[in-house]
């Protein structure tokens, strides 16, 4: 298995000298040379380009070395719009379609010296057809949806820093089927301008990196906030929740879960088990028909014109969402209000909540991307979700933990984070 790229790391030396953003670029290039055709990661590639734009200085003739980004190979889910290559949002009806604008999140990107290398697979409109992808882990394992690229790119090696999105799991499920660490920020923390809708409530741009320390990194370098770690979180209060859905979670996930909430006591978190408010579990329930609803009408022209030309997964689930009433819709909105509102309130004793990431390790096959029933209430919330790395299931594969903390707080979700990835390599 190729050793993942630390962004952070790798930042750091390209600033010290040590490397210059050629030597990275090249780096990356020969890693997906050597396993692209057995991973399947990009949906788009331009090495050449790559290499040429690692060579150049940087926006306003900046030297690579001096920006945020320090020049760093970035990969782009193929949901979100580009200029310099396709944007087929995995789906036949968008074959070689090249948008005029880029993407807010790839101008900032880019503005802040990140070089796209190119565009990684997405699920058929990032919802749950599976795609080419590969798990880097055990190719015969699904990788998850619908970021499957940008968390199998990671893993492979071949990218230190990759976006994603969430709508329903799609950045925490693939990180843990992957083992990498998958960011989904609070919601609009980053801008989803150009990106192709799914369910406009609910649709947050995210990033992959090796630790948290990574995913970290990149979100200061490209929002320009603060969330550098200095490591030194004081026994954080941490909730450890595992929902209603906790007979879902295979016996491998739960010894996770337990093994991560053992860790983080040992090294000094306080951690109290503890059951939802009723007002916030209601959440989930809700997270369906404000789905559903917006997917209806984002993909009104499609289904009106196109319905062909959509997989069987995509046009049985847009039937059945476009049964769902205005006065279902609106009721769900409201469900979802209280349920945010009594999260945050929530906070008040806890700094961040444990639970499960997945149901266990990446299934076996390729004919699904797995289940997000640990994720779709999380994503509700617009609560920043972390998923930590370093344990394993049964077979052997990875099983991540999720970190979930509160809306805005995003730093101190990612302290905690980073505070139980380093007490489970620890343990």
């Amino acid at each position: 298995m190729t050793e993942m790229l630390s962004a952070a790391a790798l930042a750091q030396a390209v600033r010290a000298g040590r490397l210059t953003p050629s030597d990275v670029a090249e780096r990356c290039a020969g890693t997906i040379r050597a396993r692209e055709d057995e991973v399947r990661a990009f949906a788009s590639l331009d090495l050449d380009a790559l290499l040429a734009a690692a060579r150049k200085a940087g926006p306003g003739g900046v030297p690579l070395a001096e920006t945020a980004l320090a020049g760093l190979p970035v990969g782009v889910k193929d949901i979100l719009d580009t200029v310099d290559f396709p944007t087929e949002r995995g789906s036949k009806l968008y074959a070689g379609y090249r948008p005029a604008t880029d993407a807010a999140i790839v101008r900032m990107a880019a503005r802040a010296g990140g070089l796209v290398a190119g565009k990684t697979v997405t699920t058929e409109f990032a919802f749950m057809q599976p795609s080419a992808t590969r798990n880097p882990r055990r190719a015969t394992h699904t990788p998850g949806g619908s970021s499957a690229g940008s968390a199998a790119a990671v893993a492979a090696g071949m990218l230190p820093i990759t976006i994603g999105t969430q709508t329903g799991g799609s950045i925490i499920r693939p990180a843990s089927y992957c083992g990498v660490t998958g960011y989904k920020p609070s919601f609009k923390l980053l801008p989803v301008l150009g990106l192709k809708p799914f369910s406009w409530s609910l649709d947050t741009i995210g990033l992959f990196g090796a630790h948290v320390a990574d995913v970290a990194f990149a979100a200061g370098a490209l929002t320009g906030r603060d969330f550098a770690l200095d490591g030194d979180v004081a026994a954080p209060r941490i909730a450890l929740v595992k929902t209603p859905r906790a007979h879902l979670a295979a016996e491998d996930a739960h010894a996770a879960l337990e093994s991560a909430a053992h860790a983080a006591a040992r090294a000094g978190a306080h951690v109290t088990a503890i059951d939802l408010p009723d007002a916030v579990e209601a959440g989930d329930n809700a997270h369906v028909p404000v789905q559903g609803f917006e997917a209806a009408l984002a993909f009104a022209d499609e289904w009106d014109r196109h319905r062909a030309q959509l997989s069987p997964t995509l046009a049985a689930y847009l039937e059945g969402a476009m049964r769902v009433t205005p006065e279902q819709y609106d009721d769900a909105r409201r469900v979802a209000r209280r349920s945010r509102h009594a999260l945050a309130d929530l906070f008040a004793d806890y700094d961040a909540l444990l639970t499960f990431s997945v149901t266990g390790e990446a299934p076996e096959g390729l004919g699904s991307t797995g289940s997000p029933a640990f994720n779709r209430l999380w994503t509700l919330s617009g609560a920043p979700c972390v998923n930590v790395i370093g344990l394993t299931g049964a077979t052997g594969l990875p099983i991540g933990v999720q970190v979930v903390g509160r809306f805005g707080r995003d730093r101190q979700a990612l302290e905690v984070a980073q505070f139980l990835e380093r007490a489970i390599a620890a343990a």
